[in-house]
């Protein structure tokens, strides 16, 4: 329980530093400049729990190229709606507001690299 607060209750260092936290409100102005990684979490999903360090890692590896932002889709179910996310962890690339590409489920933290890679 602990670790789920830690990640998605309080922010780490990383997270309050480097991974911006969206709302239904803020989404599009966040992703509509430059290219932006999102990760689309439950509180309540193992796998986003397993993938919240590699998201970190991805922050602070990429800070001055990307950014890197999560939503919560039980709280911010419009736009988990407008994208179509139906399972998580579903982490969507974004360049200049439109989607291009996205994973969904859980992955180790080179296959998230070379995702962003095909962006850059």
């Amino acid at each position: 329980m602990f670790f789920i607060q830690n990640i998605y209750g309080g922010k780490s260092m990383a997270e309050s530093e480097l991974i911006k936290v969206l709302t239904d409100d803020t989404f599009h102005d966040e992703v509509k400049k430059g290219v932006v990684l999102v990760d689309f979490h439950a509180v309540w999903c193992g796998p986003c729990r397993m993938l919240a360090p590699i998201i970190e890692q991805i922050a602070e590896y990429y800070k001055d190229k990307i950014v890197v932002a999560k939503i919560d889709i039980d709280s911010e179910q419009n736009t988990a709606m407008e994208f179509q996310v139906t399972s998580v962890p579903t982490v969507i690339l974004f360049k200049d507001g439109k989607e291009m590409n996205r994973l969904v489920g859980l992955r180790d933290l080179e296959a998230v690299k070379a995702f962003i890679e095909t962006a850059l």
